[in-house]
């Protein structure tokens, strides 16, 4: 017996676990969006299924096997109880690319993954069929009914970053830091990237001082060549302009300068790497002090080349400048000093960092914070532009995150949440972490999800590295990326029928406030409310 049912992109489809989500049977999108729908199928036996889909442009439709990962650390014990598992085992995830044929193991669910794109497809209603048979005769098929809507799908304002980790690419497949191999890995991955929302990129002026232990390193990636004569500093910046000039082949709006202090209490210098007499040696790192006279004359002379370069390249709105990640108040003064000098050697520059503690905006020590969004509220009214984060510590009282044993749901609602609060930006850390906790050794994240039984499965990265250098996303990235279509979507409504109309449309639809906390569970509302706003575009355009 074979079994078919055709599903939102919003259901994980487990191989041990006949869906439960009702079936999928027709959807709208707009203009140069993409959607996804899956297609779960089971067999008694294990069997080669041919399939194709008609009804939509074959070259505008792409089809993946959703493939379960291994997670041995799929949640906290105190995580709150909106998750789909939280047992060690597989979890759907991976997706990779596949043609024509899909392989069923007897009595275990599989998924096809469908994203349709419709760029090039006209406005109106299609019928896709999707269709597949058996060697031996058995044969199933499905139908799903789309409405493209004659709107344009505006590119989403949303200043989104994950952060892009270069040397965990160079480290995988096994290639030299900012050779021709690397460079070629780096594009292919940033590409992917702003395909999927991501348009502000983590840019490594010096190798960034991120989830390190004290005294540890990550391999040197450093795009500002140093070289060092007495107590005097020159600067080289062509592997930045290329950097640059990559980056807006591919997409990127804007450049997230990497963070100048180490993290958790900006008390040391990152590692920077210099040529001294002819030879390369660490200029500083976790052995200088951060307010140390050295490192303050490099910094002011840094900053003074780095500024000149950003001006002469007209590149002054597109940058943003970091002290120090995740500071707390034991870091106070210690953060506030670092503060005072990036604000004088970057005037005119917004600097950002992931804080909570609302103290550090209200002394004016950050002008633009970036609280986690279980802390975000206390902001929301108060801050000059309202921007949110989300990691592994985001577990409990129902906020957005993205672990393998959420529901896909749960990583979706971001983008009404978003627009609900009128953010300008989101920061998540991991785009392709592929190392343990605080950088102690490389990991294979087909099988290592949890960065070493560190971090919930799914935290640490949304890609997994594929053959000759290219990306295989993840569902949950998909996913997300439907949620900035989602906020782009709405930001499209607001300027037909108003701001405050169009979060009545969210909120009627939810019977009730939509907070980062506080709002319906489950895949109805959010697929429910999607075609609201669509059908509220249609009827205004």
């Amino acid at each position: 017996m074979l079994q078919l049912i055709t599903l939102s992109s919003l259901t994980k489809v487990f191989s041990d676990e006949q869906p439960k989500d009702e079936r999928y049977t027709r959807f709208s999108m707009l203009k140069s969006e993409r959607s996804s729908f899956q297609v779960a199928l089971c067999s008694d036996e294990d069997i080669t299924l041919s399939f194709k889909t008609e009804g939509w442009k074959s070259d505008s439709i792409s089809s993946y096997t959703v493939e379960e990962i291994q997670s041995d650390f799929p949640a906290y014990k105190d995580s709150d109880d909106y998750f789909l598992r939280k047992e060690s085992g597989k979890y759907p995830d991976l997706l990779v690319p596949v043609s024509n044929t899909v392989e069923l193991k007897g009595g275990k669910w599989q998924s096809i993954w469908f994203e349709l794109d419709s760029s090039d497809v006209s406005a109106g209603d299609y019928e896709i069929v999707f269709s597949a048979s058996d060697d031996n005769g058995a044969e199933v098929s499905s139908k799903i009914n789309v409405e493209v809507i004659d709107a344009q799908l505006p590119v989403s304002p949303l200043i989104c970053t994950l952060w892009f980790h270069c040397d965990c690419l160079a480290t995988y497949y096994n290639v030299e830091v900012f050779s021709e191999e690397h460079w070629t890995i780096i594009e292919n991955y940033v590409k992917n990237a702003v395909s999927h929302g991501i348009n502000f990129i983590l840019t490594p002026l010096f190798t960034p001082p991120l989830d390190t232990e004290i005294g540890g390193e990550r391999p040197t990636v450093q795009l500002v060549d140093v070289e060092k004569a007495g107590g005097t500093y020159k600067f080289g910046f062509d592997k930045l302009k290329r950097w640059v000039d990559m980056c807006d082949r591919c997409g990127i709006k804007y450049f997230e300068m990497s963070h100048l202090y180490t993290q958790w209490g900006a008390k040391h210098a990152p590692k920077i790497v210099g040529v001294v007499d002819g030879q390369e040696k660490k200029l500083f790192g976790w052995d200088t002090r951060a307010g140390g006279k050295e490192y303050n004359d490099f910094l002011s002379q840094f900053a003074k080349a780095l500024v000149k370069f950003i001006d002469e390249n007209g590149l002054r709105d597109r940058c943003y400048f970091h002290v120090s990640d995740e500071p707390n108040l034991t870091h106070y003064f210690t953060y506030k000093k670092r503060s005072n000098v990036i604000a004088s050697l970057f005037s005119g520059f917004k600097v950002i960092d992931a804080l909570s503690d609302i103290k550090f905006y209200k002394k004016g020590v950050v002008k633009y914070p970036i609280p986690s969004n279980d802390h975000a509220d206390e902001f929301a009214d108060k801050v000059k532009e309202f921007w949110t984060y989300y990691c592994c510590v985001q577990h409990k009282e129902y906020v957005s995150n993205r672990f393998f044993a959420m529901p896909s749901a749960r990583n979706r609602i971001l983008g009404f949440q978003l627009y609900k609060y009128n953010a300008v930006g989101f920061l998540q850390w991991g785009y392709n972490f592929w190392y343990s906790r605080y950088s102690k050794y490389a990991i294979n994240p087909f099988e290592v999800t949890d960065a070493g039984k560190e971090f919930p499965s799914g935290d640490a990265f949304v890609v997994y590295p594929g053959k000759d250098g290219m990306p295989l996303n993840s569902l949950r990235l998909k996913v997300f990326y439907d949620a900035v279509q989602d906020f782009a979507a709405m930001k499209l409504l607001e300027t037909k029928i108003g701001r405050e109309k169009t979060i009545e449309i969210i909120e009627r639809e939810a019977d009730g406030p939509v907070t980062l906390k506080i709002y319906p569970h489950g895949n109805e509302y959010i697929l429910r409310t999607r075609e609201a706003i669509n059908n509220a575009i249609k009827e205004n355009i």
